[in-house]
């Protein structure tokens, strides 16, 4: 490989381990994985089994996009298997809960 490709400016990785978790309800935790100058951002949400947001998630200021990395997530009127995608348009909501647990990718195009 050529090192010149693979050391472009701007192009950033980290490793889902490597991050911290923060619990932000009873049994869900997030790990903010990258944020751009825009306000973008990039998460990895986990969800323990049997756990629920306790209010309705508003997707503001923009789109939510979500893949199911493993597990079923459930937005409060169906069930989602991993390796599925949903694209959540600004104003929209849901109730993000699970039986089985979890793990969401999430990202925020406009923060």
């Amino acid at each position: 490989m050529n090192p010149e490709i693979l050391a472009q400016p701007g192009y950033q990785s980290s490793s889902v381990d490597d991050i911290a978790a923060e619990e932000i309800h009873p049994g869900i935790r997030v790990r903010r994985l990258w944020r751009g100058p825009n306000g973008a951002k990039a998460a990895v949400l986990e969800m323990a089994p049997g756990s629920s947001f306790p209010e309705r998630d508003v997707h503001q200021p923009g789109d939510e996009e979500v893949y199911v990395l493993d597990g079923v997530f459930n937005d409060g009127a169906r069930d989602y298997p991993a390796g599925t995608f949903l694209h959540a348009p600004a104003g929209s909501w849901h109730l993000p809960s699970t039986t089985t647990g979890c793990r969401l990718f999430l990202f925020y195009p406009q923060g």
